[in-house]
C-alpha cells in the first residue's frame, strides 16, 4: 500500500484529494491548519494532524516512515482573503513550502505534487491560442494576485532547486480554476466578498430568471472539473517520471456553451431561464491552456465536458459529503 501525505487537507482541493486517494487504496495522512476537522477524516479511518506549516517544530508530530508522495496544497489564497495581508503569502507559501521540502529531504520522501497559480502566465491571456505548459513564468505587478503569484513562483523555484540538488521528483500543476462543489458560493476579489459567477448563474436558472450573455458569446474559457483534476493528481502520484510543470485544463468551452448548459441542467421543468445577448457589454477575458504535455507525459484524457460538470455539481450538492468539514450553504449566507 502506498502512502500520501496531504498538506492543506481541509481545503477544497485537499479534501477531495484525500477522499479520492483513500478510495483508490492509498494510506492517506491528512494535515491541515484547522485545530479540528470535526471528526470528518476519522469517518474514513484517515488520521488528521493539525499544524502550522510556517512553524517547522510542529512537523515533529507527523509520521515519517514509508511516505511515497506529498501533495502540498496548503497556503493563503486571494480567493479566501478578506482585505489584504501580503505577509500571509510570504509566510505560508514561501516559508511554508521550504519547511515542507526540508521535512521531505530529512525523511527521504521522493515526490511532491504542488499547485502553481494560473496567473503566472496572465500576460498571455486574451486569445484562443493554447498557452504552452513551459511558458515563462511572469508575475503581474499589480492587482490582488501580484504578491500571491510572486510567492508561488518563488516556491516553484525552490522545488526545482530540491529537484536538481536532492533528486526530488516534482509535479507542478498550473491550475486553471478547478470547478467543484463547496457549500460556500462566495469568493474574494480585491479583498471584497462577491458571489462566484457560475453559482450566481445557477441560482438564476433554478429560479427561472432571465440570464444575459455579455459581449462575445464565443469567448473561450478554460474548464477543469474536479474529477478530471483528481485524474491528473492520481497520474502524478503513480508516474515514474521526474515530473515537470503541467497545465490543468480540458481545452475550454465557450461562454455560450456554459450558459446554455447551466440553464439546461438547473432550470425547473417548464421554467427555463430566457437567455438574451448583450454584445455591447464587456466581454469576458478568454484563455485556454495547452494540455498536450499533460496528455503525453501523464496519460491524461479529459472526461468531463462543461455540461457533464454541471450534472456532477448538482449530484455532489445533493450528497453533501463534506458537511462535517465545511458545513452547509446556510452557514455562508
Amino acid at each position: 500500500m502506498k502512502t500520501i501525505l496531504i498538506f492543506g487537507a481541509t481545503g477544497t482541493l485537499g479534501a477531495y484529494i484525500a477522499l479520492h486517494f483513500h478510495k483508490i487504496g492509498y494510506k492517506v495522512i491528512a494535515v491541515g491548519h484547522r485545530k479540528s476537522d470535526n471528526g470528518f477524516f476519522a469517518d474514513y479511518d484517515i488520521p488528521y494532524y493539525s499544524l502550522d506549516i510556517v512553524n517547522f517544530d510542529e512537523f515533529e508530530q507527523l509520521p515519517t516512515d514509508n511516505i511515497d508522495v506529498v501533495a502540498h496544497f496548503a497556503g493563503a489564497l486571494p480567493a479566501s482573503m478578506e482585505g489584504y495581508n501580503g505577509s500571509l503569502y510570504i509566510d505560508s507559501i514561501i516559508k511554508g513550502t521550504y519547511n515542507v521540502l526540508e521535512f521531505m529531504r530529512i525523511n527521504h520522501i521522493p515526490k511532491i505534487i504542488f499547485p502553481q497559480s494560473l496567473f503566472d502566465i496572465s500576460y498571455l491571456f486574451g486569445s484562443k491560442t493554447p498557452i504552452p505548459a513551459d511558458s515563462v513564468m511572469k508575475a503581474p505587478l499589480d492587482g490582488d494576485h501580484a504578491l500571491y503569484v510572486i510567492a508561488k513562483i518563488a516556491a516553484v523555484q525552490m522545488i526545482e532547486h530540491y529537484h536538481v540538488v536532492h533528486g526530488l521528483k516534482r509535479f507542478i500543476l498550473r491550475l486553471s480554476r478547478v470547478y467543484t462543489y463547496h457549500p460556500n458560493p462566495y469568493t474574494f476579489t480585491d479583498g471584497k466578498r462577491v458571489m462566484i459567477s457560475d453559482r450566481l448563474l445557477m441560482q438564476k436558472a433554478e429560479k427561472g430568471e432571465p440570464i444575459e450573455i455579455w459581449g462575445d458569446p464565443n469567448r473561450l474559457l478554460e474548464t477543469c472539473c474536479m474529477e478530471d483534476f483528481l485524474q491528473i493528481v492520481e497520474k502524478c502520484a503513480e508516474s515514474s517520471l521526474d515530473g515537470g510543470l503541467y497545465n490543468i485544463g480540458s481545452g475550454g468551452s465557450t461562454l455560450d456553451e456554459r450558459i446554455h448548459a447551466i440553464v439546461d441542467v438547473f432550470s425547473q421543468p417548464g421554467k427555463h431561464s430566457v437567455i438574451t445577448y448583450e454584445p455591447e457589454k464587456r466581454s469576458a477575458m478568454q484563455f485556454v491552456l495547452d494540455i498536450n504535455k499533460t496528455k503525453s507525459e501523464l496519460g491524461y484524457e479529459p472526461q468531463y465536458s462543461w455540461k457533464d460538470y454541471c450534472k456532477w455539481f448538482k449530484k455532489e450538492r445533493e450528497l453533501q459529503r463534506f458537511v462535517k468539514l465545511w458545513g452547509n450553504e446556510k452557514d455562508y449566507k
